[in-house]
């Protein structure tokens, strides 16, 4: 029997169904977001996404270790606007990691299309009572800010989260939403974009400034980032977002991964 999509996955498709005949209307957007997802280069400038001011703690990469990545969240994790899986940013993440020699990881795709952080939080506890992660990165928030979950409520559920890596002595990475094309309640969006990086900074977690970054970039390299939906990324998006983490985690892991042997 096919198993239905959960509530919240209805209302993301349908929120976004709305959103791209808003999107439609304003046919220069679409126009932009539609670069081809082949492009080879991030935009000139920066070379990664912005951090926050905390940074990973250090990451043991000694010889013939395997560091095991938790990436989770919805559906920028989960990799929807990419041509194929392999384009996802965990599986761009795990290319740039073991490439060149420069750390071996292996890299698991959680990502669940159109979850909440309170659904996305109870199987980060199971994960992590695996003991299977050395690091998660949690991507969060978009869904949230698009259907109203009420912020104080939003926010205490990232605050979990954060407890329960720390209590499990797992190094943490927050990544916030992406800028989008056009959003219902554009306000809303940047608060709950505020309350993720608030909380890397009281907290001390890194977070990976995905919204604030794309929009210094302006509209149309923002956008080129973007799949044809004027939300989720594409190819190159995904590509920019892998190597962005990529830099945080070899710098965390120290000599031997930066190194290019």
């Amino acid at each position: 029997m096919q198993k239905r999509p959960s509530p919240a996955a209805y209302a993301h498709r349908a929120l976004w169904r709305r959103v791209a005949a808003a999107a439609s209307a304003v046919g220069c957007l679409i126009a932009v977001a539609a670069v081809p997802a082949h492009a080879e280069e991030c935009p000139s400038e920066a070379s990664a996404f912005e951090t926050s001011s905390a940074k990973l703690g250090r990451l043991d990469s000694g010889a013939d270790r395997v560091l095991d990545i938790l990436a989770i969240g919805s559906s920028s994790t989960e990799g929807v606007g990419a041509s194929s899986p392999a384009h996802a940013y965990p599986a761009e993440l795990s290319s740039e990691l073991n490439g060149e020699d420069k750390l071996a990881a292996e890299v698991r795709n959680a990502g669940v299309g159109g979850e909440l952080a309170a659904g996305t939080l109870q199987r980060l506890k199971a994960a992590l009572k695996t003991g299977w992660p050395e690091l998660v990165i949690w991507q969060v928030g978009t869904n949230d800010a698009l259907v109203g979950v009420n912020e104080a409520l939003f926010k205490a559920t990232v605050e979990s989260g954060i407890a329960a890596a720390r209590a499990a002595g797992v190094p943490l990475l927050l990544v916030d939403p992406q800028f989008a094309a056009k959003i219902p309640d554009a306000a809303r969006y940047e608060r709950f974009v505020a309350i993720i990086d608030s909380l890397g900074e009281r907290l001390g977690v890194p977070v990976l400034t995905r919204y604030a970054m794309m929009k210094r970039w302006g509209v149309k390299k923002a956008l080129a980032l973007l799949s044809g939906d004027g939300l989720h990324m594409n190819d190159l998006g995904y590509r920019c977002l892998a190597r962005a983490i990529a830099e945080e985690i070899e710098d965390a892991a120290g000599p031997r991964a930066a190194a290019k042997l």
